[in-house]
């Protein structure tokens, strides 16, 4: 029995001076924090490392292509970020991209020209967080039967993990169906039990719990409001919605709010989605992420005592349902 579970490895654009910048490989090994950064991406290590340059005190530009990062999270979710990110300093740049990186003269360190005739940024540290791709390149699948897709070089399986070679199997980001390290666990238990351990089953990827660590982070599970509004023959959805600013931040003098959202199914009442954005919030989804896997309803939030005081408390103690969407 073969197991391939190489990962996935970050892709940079076939763009003039692309050599000049790095990826998230990279930023790990920077020998001192740069003054000016520009991450470039919109995905969760974009916005991850934008918030963690910007910790460290660094002047962050975030350059994404889209007109709001994190695409397929819920609205509520991405615009609340927005509006941290603005208040903690970082520069957003919706609706453009890099079409060039040129070096300086001295140390005056490197020049992003923007797509559009948008302009051009100066930084230190250029980093592309826009997308990974399976680390397959130079594996020699090919020569041992095991076939590959075409686009993006990811290892084909079916349900079972196996691949298109007898005995040679492949779980995780190689796979490129969810590329999370938890999901790739979940896989390789998964064979390892169909294997090994008598007890054949499959990879169930339905309510898949997952968490961005931004600043502040993000929790999310289920269905996005969009997405239970765009359910065939779908019926009604409530959604319920609070802000605040923590406790704690009267003391720290902080103006970080934190989101809360459910999403339910207004004819069955079951929780359909949980999002939150705030801190801890990969702590509190992991628990909303069994709530949901056993089919809770709002009534069980709701007559669910909360813990005082904190955060999370606010899920089982919101009873004002938004208006309902025409």
């Amino acid at each position: 029995k073969i197991l391939i579970a190489v990962g996935g490895w970050p892709v940079k654009p076939d763009i003039p001076g692309a050599d000049l910048a790095i990826t998230s490989n990279e930023a790990f090994f920077l020998p001192d924090r740069p003054r000016r950064v520009i991450v470039v991406g919109g995905g969760y290590i974009a916005v991850e490392f934008a918030g963690i340059f910007r910790g460290y005190g660094s002047e962050v530009t975030l350059v994404h292509r889209g007109d709001l990062f994190l695409r397929g999270f819920d609205k509520d979710v991405r615009e609340h970020l927005v509006t941290e990110y603005k208040t903690q300093g970082i520069d957003l740049r919706f609706g453009t991209n890099i079409a060039s990186i040129e070096r300086l003269p001295g140390d005056g360190g490197l020049r992003a020209t923007l797509t559009g005739g948008a302009g051009a940024l100066d930084a230190d540290v250029i980093m592309f967080a826009t997308g990974r791709k399976p680390r397959t390149e130079g594996l020699g699948c090919e020569a041992a039967g095991v076939r590959l897709e075409a686009q993006t070089g990811a290892v084909v399986v079916d349900e079972a993990f196996q691949t298109s070679a007898p005995g040679v199997y492949a779980v995780g980001d190689v796979i490129n169906r969810v590329a999370l390290t938890p999901v790739a666990l979940a896989e390789g238990h998964c064979l390892a039990d169909t294997l090994f351990g008598g007890k054949p089953r499959k990879t169930d990827y339905s309510d898949i719990p997952t968490a961005v660590f931004s600043t502040p982070p993000i929790g999310t599970v289920g269905l996005t409001e969009e997405a239970a509004r765009a359910r065939p023959g779908g019926g009604p959805v409530h959604v319920y919605r609070t802000s605040f600013r923590a406790m704690k931040h009267t003391l720290t003098g902080r103006q970080e709010k934190t989101l809360m959202k459910l999403v339910v199914d207004g004819a069955t009442d079951k929780v359909l989605g949980v999002h939150m954005v705030g801190a801890e919030a990969g702590e509190i989804i992991q628990l909303a992420g069994v709530c949901l896997k056993a089919g809770a309803t709002k009534e069980d939030f709701d007559s669910t005592i909360g813990v005082h005081p904190t955060a999370a408390e606010e899920f089982v103690t919101m009873r004002t349902r938004l208006p309902d969407v025409a």
